[in-house]
């Protein structure tokens, strides 16, 4: 009777109790679990999103710079002027390397095609109509996305050709695809997940396999399509894609008339995750029955030992999932649940620190400083993927490629910072145009290649020609660099300009004959307080005159506006 009474009052109830516990638990962590990697692949998805639209929007940019710097190439020029196909395309090989951009198009000022990537003994074709080709005829450089007939999906940028006395004689016209599978193989490393590129609903170009075969030409399921498509929207979804499981996104292109012509294909698997959040489950059933029989007689006294350190985990495991990443979680325990929570506080440390270190390098990048970075060591596994993915897109989105100085971009970034100081502060700011003299003809002797030390060699030299950490070097475009000097009167603008002219003078450019050749260069200086009325357009331009006026005085000098 006392047997009874016993598996009745105590271990019937203590062995049901625990066994809810057992379940609850392992329920409550699975959900947790899954909430938490789900947030993270949630986070990693918004990251690529966001890196999808900056690699688009900086192809837009690329193929801009790109247009306007070969337009204004004195080969180019001359070239145009001639009609002679042969010289431009003896031009346009190399420079399309240089630019990365992947075809081009050259046109007279009637829009007839004289030069051309593509079927390049095809020319003489008239194509004012096209929307590059048409604005750049008006004196507009604007960028699209196009499609074509032997180009599926690209952006494209033209920018007209001007001859010396002013006249529009032509137009450039260069692009960057999207529709190669070599593209997408690339965006995938860089994205760690699936891409693929349609055609309106095609499919053109992607990473995906079915059976180690592409599946290009396969349509953009219907329902989808009418969202992207017909009314034009990006989508969020889910999809099975032979038997594993994505979070998707799908991109829509538009062309210059506002129709949809292309779509972005993004999918990150979550079969991982999953499969992770079962094993939970299972491991935990298993671990809690095999536990059952000794727990019994211990239930009441470990109890309240582990509702405590479970409601203060779950909380702060709601607040990580609500996306509050500056937590403290206090699990004293030192069993499987303290664990849990050193992880989930590590996890959550290193997500916070990594939003903390690139919202700090994204502010120090619009300040024009391109060198700034972080520690990636801390970083392991996927994290350091992301990590390493978003330092890459910063440096080479602010940093010239060729020359490691900041690129236009950033430089636009650190003039308005210093202007808007400078109007502030009323005090004076200069800035040095640089152009290294004959630079066609080194190009022309030498090489590219040699051109392209040549470059580096004058980065360099004007790099460590700067004293101070508030003076700015970029490069302008082409073999033109500037140089910001701000809280810098006319006089020692001159000085530092002199510095920098000399030093180049001084400099020995190697050459591929093993001879020295001396370089020299033309420097434009020009000097203002600014004020709220003053255009930041009109004290370049000042700088590019006095440049000009320097090359017309004979070159290898100073000219102060």
């Amino acid at each position: 009777m006392l047997k009874k009474s016993f598996k009745v009052k105590v271990i019937l109830p203590s062995v049901l109790i625990l066994s809810i516990l057992v379940v609850s638990l392992n329920v409550f962590l699975s959900v947790r679990f899954s909430s938490l990697n789900n947030a993270l692949i949630n986070e990693k998805l918004e990251a690529n999103i966001k890196s999808l639209h900056f690699y688009l929007d900086d192809n837009k940019a690329s193929t801009r710079t790109a247009a306007v710097s070969m337009s204004v190439c004195a080969g180019t020029i001359k070239a145009i002027k001639e009609r002679n196909r042969e010289e431009l395309l003896r031009l346009f090989t190399p420079m399309c390397a240089q630019y990365k951009v992947d075809y081009y198009t050259i046109t007279d000022h009637e829009g007839t095609v004289l030069a051309r990537t593509h079927e390049p003994d095809h020319v003489g074709d008239l194509i004012v109509n096209r929307p590059n080709i048409k604005d750049a005829l008006s004196g507009k450089v604007l960028s699209y996305f196009e499609s074509g007939t032997l180009v599926k999906v690209s952006v494209r940028s033209a920018a007209p050709v001007y001859d010396t006395d002013g006249s529009l004689i032509g137009v450039v016209l260069v692009g960057i695809r999207f529709d190669l599978d070599s593209e997408v193989e690339r965006l995938k490393e860089l994205f760690h997940a699936e891409i693929a590129v349609f055609e309106v609903d095609t499919r053109i170009a992607t990473t995906t396999r079915k059976d180690g075969r592409s599946i290009v030409g396969t349509s953009l399921d219907p329902k989808i399509a009418k969202i992207v498509v017909k009314n034009k929207q990006e989508y969020l979804g889910h999809a099975n894609i032979f038997g594993e499981k994505y979070k998707t996104y799908y991109k829509p292109l538009l062309d210059a008339k506002d129709d949809v012509f292309a779509v972005f294909f993004l999918g990150m698997p979550t079969t991982e995750v999953v499969t992770a959040s079962n094993n939970v489950s299972r491991d935990g059933i298993i671990f809690g029955l095999a536990g059952l029989v000794i727990a019994i007689l211990l239930i009441y006294a470990i109890m309240s030992s582990i509702s405590e350190p479970i409601i203060t985990l779950s909380k702060n495991m709601g607040y990580i999932a609500d996306g509050n990443l500056n937590v403290n979680i206090k699990v004293k325990s030192e069993d499987e649940v303290g664990n849990l929570g050193k992880s989930l506080q590590k996890v959550a440390d290193i997500l916070h620190k990594l939003l903390a270190d690139i919202n700090i390098m994204v502010a120090e990048h619009k300040k024009g400083n391109t060198d700034y970075g972080f520690n990636t060591d801390p970083f392991r596994g996927d994290y350091k993927v992301l990590v390493d993915s978003v330092l890459e897109l910063a440096t080479f989105s602010m940093k010239d490629q060729l020359t490691g100085l900041p690129n236009r971009r950033s430089f636009d970034n650190r003039l308005d910072l210093e202007w808007n100081r400078a109007i502030r502060d009323k005090t004076p700011v200069s800035i040095l145009v640089i152009d290294i003299d004959k630079f066609k003809a080194y190009n022309d002797t030498f090489g590219h290649q040699q051109g392209d030390i040549a470059l580096r060699t004058v980065a360099s030299v004007i790099r460590q020609s700067l004293n101070r950490s508030i003076d700015f070097a970029a490069r302008w475009g082409g073999e033109e660099f500037v140089v910001l000097l701000p809280s810098t009167e006319s006089s020692g603008a001159v000085r530092v300009a002199e510095i920098i002219r000399a030093a180049i003078e001084k400099a020995v450019i190697p050459c591929d004959d093993a001879r020295g050749r001396k370089a020299t260069i033309s420097i434009g200086v020009n000097t203002q307080i600014p004020g709220h009325d003053c255009l930041i357009s009109e004290f370049v331009s000042a700088a590019d005159d006095a440049l000009y006026k320097a090359k017309e005085a004979g070159r290898n000098r100073v000219w102060h506006s």
